[in-house]
Formats: C-alpha cells, structure tokens, sequence
C-alpha cells in the first residue's frame, strides 16, 4: 500500500491554515488582547466584578485561540521538516512517524477549521442542556437516559465539566428530564446543533414479546448567560416552589425541602433544580438555567429562529433530526445533513465529533459530509 502524497497533504494544510488565519484575523485578536491586558493591569478592575469576568474571561479565551493557532502552525512546518529530512535520507521510520503526524495534524486542522464557523452570537458560551422523553413510554424515558449518558461521556472525553441541575426520573427505568451545564468555550456553538427531535428503533428490553420499538427523545441547547446578559426578571414575574429532592423510583435523598422549582409567569417557562443540598444554592442554580432559556426566547423572538437557538422539540413523528436504528440493522444518520455511521454503540459512548462538526458545515453551508469511517 502506498504511502501519503506528502508534499499534496502538506500544501493542502498550509492553505487550510492560511484561510483559518485569514477568518480568525489574528492581527485584530492580537490588538484587542492587548487592549484587554491594559484592562486587566488597572489596579480598580475588580471594583466592578461583573465588568472584572468578562474582561479576564474574554482575556483568556482569545489568549486560547491564538495559542491553538500557532502551536497547530507550529506542527504542520515541523511536519514539513520531518518528511523532508527523511525523504533525503530514505528513513523508512522517520517517514512512519512523520505518516502518523499527518494523521493527527490533519484531524486538528479539521478541528479548528470547523471552530472558525462558530461566528455566531452566542457560540463562544458555554452551554444548557436539557433532554426530555417524548413520545415511546418506558422506552423513551430509557432512551432520554441513554443520550445524557452520550452527551456527558463526549464532555468527558474532551475533558469538558459536566454540572447536572437536576434530573426528574422515570417511575420504571429512565429518565423523564435533565438539565445540564457544559463548562467549556464554544459549548452552546458546538451543542446546539444537537437540538431537536432523537428517534430510536430498537427491540425494546421492556417488550416481553421482544417487538420493535420506536421512541423519542427532545434536546434543547441554550447559551450560559454572563452577567453583563441584558435580561429583566423582575421578581414578581418568578414563582418559587420548594420541595424534597428525590433520586430514581421516588426514593428520598433528602429530608428537608431544598429543591427549587422556578416558574416565569409571563411565559410559563418552568425549571427545577434539585443537585445541591442547599435551596439557596438550588435557587440560584435554577436562576441561572431560567434566564439562559429567557435569553434564548428574547433572541428567537426578535430574530425568528426559534429553531437555530432551541430546535424543533416535539419529541414526536415526522420531526426527527436523527434516527438511531439498533433493529433490524444498525446505523445512526443526521437526517437533515446526510452524515451517518455504522457504530451506533460508538456514539452512545461519546463517539459525536463526526456528528457535530457535520452539523455545524451543514448550518453554515459548508461541504456536504459523508459517511464516518
């Protein structure tokens, strides 16, 4: 089997990292880096806290972007060094390793290519995560459990905190609802292209007769809202209800009253949060997953794409955005940009980056993709 077309690979890197360089516009992130810096070397910044995070915040994630840059860059010319080197002194195990690289190199640069296509908003946020069974009984609230298992085993994999807020159980197996923070830059940009309507065919484990099942599962993604977010909660607008956490078959966790239930009256939004033992720290949680899911409707409302910020969520027929076939063959297909593989027990376990870097090509516009390997 031949090998790479080393000198092909190489130039098709470089072009790659130059269109990247050109969309992130380094010279403009290097100037406003410095402008933060002399924000942050002001002895009265942490006079207001609020302005104080969002400076050292945003500090760090520029400071992140172009350290991605320059060490990938870095990678390709010694890459180019090791081919050159071994191609002239006909080092087959140089030549191997430089193989191996390319591989990687070639992955990362894909990686950060994609990362350039999150230009939206609110893309750089960290993200909420809510997943809700639908329609499917025992077999949905299974599957509900099923994707926050793949969704938290993704973070894990990319070494990305996972904060669940609260986690309503199903009387038999699984889940009825989560809600879950993603700690890392880009989250909701990455996330949201997750939102929508999750189909599952399967021969059910619930089904004594073994028949076929189909059962759904609803995924919202909204945005982490800082706390220069412009959202008026007044607080007579927010109805607070309290009562005990309990974990899986109603079974009591907690003997006092800590779990918070907040309601917007105006929209009849509602959230809970029951993961700390504390209310008021289940108060505040809770506020915060409130105003993310406001801000998301404030900004569906005046842009009129409900579905970009929160996706379809009906959890029913006819609206699925991604079928997960386990019977009678095996298969998991994005249904609105093509991509699919045949290792859904991958996915499940956290195998999504295919899937997340295909949705946000095809959200953008991008090249239409292909089956995973």
């Amino acid at each position: 089997m031949a090998g790479p077309d080393f000198d092909a690979e190489l130039k098709q890197l470089r072009a790659t990292m130059r269109t990247i360089e050109q969309v992130l516009d380094l010279d403009r992130l290097k100037a406003e880096i410095a402008d933060l810096e002399k924000q942050v070397a002001a002895p009265d910044l942490w006079d207001d806290q609020a302005n104080a995070q969002r400076v050292t915040g945003r500090l760090s994630l520029l400071q992140g972007e172009i350290e991605r840059f320059e060490s990938l860059a870095s990678r390709v010319e010694d890459l180019g060094v090791l081919v050159e080197l071994g191609t002239e002194e006909g080092d087959a195990e140089a030549l191997a390793e430089a193989e191996a690289e390319l591989s990687r190199i070639a992955k990362d640069v894909e990686a950060l290519e994609v990362r350039t296509l999150l230009s939206g908003e609110y893309d750089a946020r960290e993200a909420l995560v809510t997943i809700r069974s639908g329609a499917g009984g025992v077999d949905a609230a299974d599957f509900a459990e099923m994707l926050l298992r793949m969704y938290t085993r993704w973070a894990e994999q990319h070494k990305y905190p996972v904060e669940v807020f609260d986690t309503s159980y199903a009387e038999e197996a699984g889940i009825k609802s989560a809600t879950f923070a993603v700690h890392a830059p880009y989250a909701y940009g990455t996330l949201s292209v997750e939102a929508g309507t999750h189909r599952l065919v399967r021969i059910s484990p619930f089904d004594n007769q073994g028949r076929r099942q189909t059962s759904f599962a609803a995924v919202e993604v909204v945005p982490v809202l800082e706390q220069t977010d412009d959202i008026d909660l007044p607080e007579e607008d927010v109805k607070v209800d309290v009562y005990r956490s309990s974990g899986p078959g109603g079974q009591s966790v907690n003997t006092t009253d800590s779990a918070v239930r907040l309601t917007h009256l105006p929209t009849g939004v509602v959230v809970t949060c029951q993961n700390e033992k504390s209310q008021l720290q289940n108060k505040a949680s809770a506020m915060v997953i409130l105003k993310a899911k406001l801000l998301a409707m404030k900004k569906a409302e005046e842009e009129a794409h409900l579905k970009e910020l929160k996706g379809d969520v009906a959890a029913s027929w006819g609206d699925q955005m991604r079928n997960y076939v386990l019977n009678p063959y095996q298969i998991v297909k994005d249904l609105r940009n093509g991509y699919e593989t045949g290792n859904p027990a991958a996915v499940f376990d956290g195998d999504l980056d295919g899937f997340l870097e295909a949705g946000i090509r095809w959200r953008r516009g991008g090249n239409k993709p292909t089956e995973a390997d």
